[in-house]
């Protein structure tokens, strides 16, 4: 599979873009004919730029406002076509796309149209050059990929092919599977973007809001699929308009593309195994059994005030790492590791972050070949020092630069606790705490895009819908992601005053902002976690009337909710039950919940009164972090 880029999708200098675009793996680029009148190099220069950096040119566009012109302006169009192709020979380009007339003059009519294409193409041959049509799904008289079909079939010109858009053709929600009765040599090049599902006009919903084939809500497989069935062998190609992606780091947006790509042809060779997909062999996604830990990089004086929390929480030191500084804590099936190792990569993730999660442990079924799969979809690789005697544990970077080490029961690895550490038993039941339910992720809301398509990439996840959270100082995007047992909460913001944005200031950009621990009884957790001093968060009696009021709670059932700050939930599926400990210095919070039925939300409705209570209760500016 060759995988190309257009130089549009991506921000920065023409310089900057081919580094971060040949970097990520690329072998090919789309030159955005306003990228290189932009930039101030020749085309001469501009070709062998782009070979120096391993790269070729696959195409220059687009091409606009030629087919279906009465004259002057039908001259005019032939005059422009052939100072295209002279340039075009200078970039080492063989192929020019042409999107489908958009002109208040343009005439339609498919004869008319096919007879300006086959005489382009008499044009063009001498040059070396082939002209592809692409159907605009917004153009004047051709907008859809059949009809750009037919002027190329009626043109009748080996000079002259199709050019099809994923965007083109779901955003007007035509059937992808007419193409597959498009002759896969007459196809020249495919292009392809994913949106979300936003009833807006079409041009405007192109130039914005387009993404990654797997960010958004088209169903770009079930294109993909059917450009194969015509044995298209051709390059594949993103070409993504999006105002947040042309505000951030070139390699991020370059690296989530390459990404989007190969796990694309993935879905499609898992589809329909018939399809001709040529891709390295790796494993199929899987769902993660369950979080196995959280670690917390710390120093050895700031553990103390951490370990007080989680003591207070019901865990107990139940371990240490045979040769690091390393604490097990432990209750029911959730295991925090507390890392106050004084080198390696806790030591410098706490000097960049101060006390914060660091690493988290999933069990899959395979780690060695989900490894694989991760590294195969462009994931970065993580090892850590070990002794001889310890496991080799797979490990990956995530969020935020924390790492994500991968487990399984089918091998050494799931003996991790009785390998890498001494472990005292049995595990303490201590406020009946049963494991981690789910982790909240923070970062900047232009990363959430990247960060979903990583979970949902390299593993068997789904997404919620993106939610809006609503923060006394400004606004919180959050999407759940699940796979199995891994749930994660992706909460994204740009506004700097709420405790999202405080929490990545404050910690520079630390991973995991809260941790939400699962119990099959919160009422007598809450009782032992009190007991034991926890600090639970305060919420207000206002909250409570409304509760009751809005779900026809029983009112005594309501009096031990707001005896115990319990904050309540239900849908069709059943209810939700979650308290929160108040937040340390930095931001981190704890979470308890339970989960009644098959409720598979997070509280969301409860959010602004949780976010609103916690800023009440926030400390003073300037006290120590955790």
């Amino acid at each position: 599979m060759k995988t190309s880029i257009a130089t549009v999708s991506i921000s920065g200098s023409f310089r900057d873009k081919l580094e971060a675009i040949a970097a990520a793996g690329f072998d090919w680029i789309e030159i955005f004919e306003q990228d290189f009148l932009a930039s101030d190099h020749s085309p001469a220069e501009v070709g062998r730029m782009v070979r120096d950096h391993g790269l070729e040119i696959t195409l220059f566009q687009p091409f606009r406002d030629f087919e279906g012109l009465p004259e002057p302006l039908r001259s005019r169009a032939f005059a422009r076509a052939r100072a295209k192709f002279e340039l075009m020979a200078e970039l080492g380009t063989d192929l020019l796309l042409v999107c489908s007339s958009t002109h208040p003059e343009a005439m339609g009519g498919i004869d008319r149209i096919a007879q300006d294409f086959r005489e382009l193409g008499d044009i063009a041959a001498p040059y070396g050059i082939r002209v592809g049509y692409e159907a605009l799904c917004w153009g004047r008289h051709i907008n859809d990929h059949r009809d750009a079909w037919e002027v190329v079939r009626r043109a009748d010109h080996p000079n002259i092919g199709l050019i099809l858009d994923s965007f083109h053709t779901l955003g007007r929600k035509t059937d992808p599977d007419t193409i597959r009765s498009i002759p896969g040599d007459r196809i020249f090049f495919v292009q392809l973007a994913d949106a979300p599902a936003i009833p807006m006009d079409l041009l405007y919903w192109s130039r914005h809001f387009r993404n990654m084939p797997g960010e958004g809500d088209l169903d770009v497989t079930a294109f993909m699929r059917a450009v194969a069935a015509t044995g298209y062998a051709g390059p594949l190609s993103l070409e993504i308009f999006n105002d947040q992606f042309r505000s951030s780091l070139p390699r991020l947006v370059a690296v989530d593309g390459h990404r989007s790509l190969v796990a694309l042809m993935d879905r499609v060779r898992r589809a329909e195994p018939a399809l001709p997909v040529t891709l390295s062999a790796f494993a199929p996604p899987a769902p993660v059994e369950r979080i196995e830990f959280v670690e917390f990089a710390t120093s050895a004086d700031e553990a103390a005030p951490l370990e007080a929390v989680l003591s207070a929480a019901g865990f107990e030191r139940a371990g240490q790492h045979r040769s690091k500084q390393v604490t097990l804590w432990r209750q029911g099936g959730a295991n925090v590791l507390v890392n106050t190792d004084a080198e390696g990569f806790a030591r410098s993730a706490w000097a960049s972050h101060g006390t914060a999660v660091s690493e988290v442990g999933l069990m899959v079924p395979d780690a060695r070949a989900c490894l694989k799969r991760a590294l195969a979809l462009g994931a970065e690789p993580h090892s850590a020092r070990h002794d001889p005697a310890e496991l080799e544990i797979p490990g990956i970077r995530g969020v935020g630069g924390s790492v994500i080490r991968l487990l399984d029961r089918s091998s050494d690895l799931g003996r991790i606790w009785d390998v890498d550490f001494t472990v005292s038993t049995p595990v303490p039941t201590g406020a009946g705490l049963t494991g981690i339910d789910h982790i909240g992720q923070t970062m900047a809301y232009d990363e959430m895009l990247s960060w979903s398509l990583f979970y949902t990439s390299i593993f068997d996840a789904e997404r919620a819908p993106v939610v809006d959270v609503i923060d006394p100082d400004g606004l919180v995007r959050s999407q759940a992601i699940q796979s199995g047992g891994l749930r994660v909460t992706l909460n994204g913001t740009e506004a700097r005053g709420t405790l999202a944005g405080q929490f990545i200031t404050d910690t520079f950009g630390a991973s995991v902002q809260h941790i939400a621990f699962a119990s099959a009884d919160i009422f007598a957790s809450a009782d032992a976690m009190a007991a034991r001093g926890f600090p639970a968060l305060q919420i207000g009696a206002n909250y409570y009337a409304d509760v009751q009021a809005r779900f026809g709670l029983d009112p005594e059932l309501t009096r031990r909710l707001r005896d115990r700050n319990i904050m309540y939930d239900e849908d069709s599926g059943g209810r939700f039950l979650q308290f929160y400990g108040q937040a340390r210095p930095g931001g981190l919070f704890l979470e308890v919940v339970q989960r009644i039925g098959n409720y598979r939300g997070y509280g969301a409705p409860n959010a602004p009164f949780r976010i609103a209570a916690q800023k009440r209760d926030a400390r003073p500016a300037g006290m120590p972090r955790i």
